[in-house]
């Protein structure tokens, strides 16, 4: 995905809901798709380089990483009440996931996130 192609934002989650249709219940999907689009736009705003997208499934675990390919990590964001609703990608990605993390690599990092999927 290139930086100015914020549209494959839509294209990714897409993706990722026919990869889980039958692998897990709509609600999990939906946060799986809400969290996958906060990493991604936040990959194609702030590093501007694009980013490539894995989505894993074990048994009843999806893992979802984001690389992108500029070095440095993501800093902590206390947004304030006139932000609007910047800011607050990784504060959700905190809160839904079951786990998240961010890992460095020789070129860029990948930030990624874990939900514990299963049919209801």
């Amino acid at each position: 995905m290139g930086h100015t192609d914020r549209s494959a934002v839509g294209e990714v989650r897409r993706e990722l809901r026919e990869f889980l249709g039958h692998r897990s219940g709509r609600e999990r999907i939906e946060e799986a798709e809400l969290l996958l689009s906060e990493l991604v736009t936040n990959a194609l705003i702030h590093t501007r380089h694009g980013a490539v997208v894995t989505a894993t499934v074990h048994p009843g675990k999806l893992r979802v990483e984001v690389r992108d390919f500029m070095s440095g990590l993501p800093g902590p964001y206390v947004p304030n009440a006139d932000d609007g609703t910047h800011g607050r990608g990784l504060i959700l990605v905190r809160s839904l996931a079951d786990t998240w993390g961010v890992e460095t690599q020789v070129l860029g990092k990948v930030v990624w996130f874990e939900l514990n999927i299963g049919k209801p």
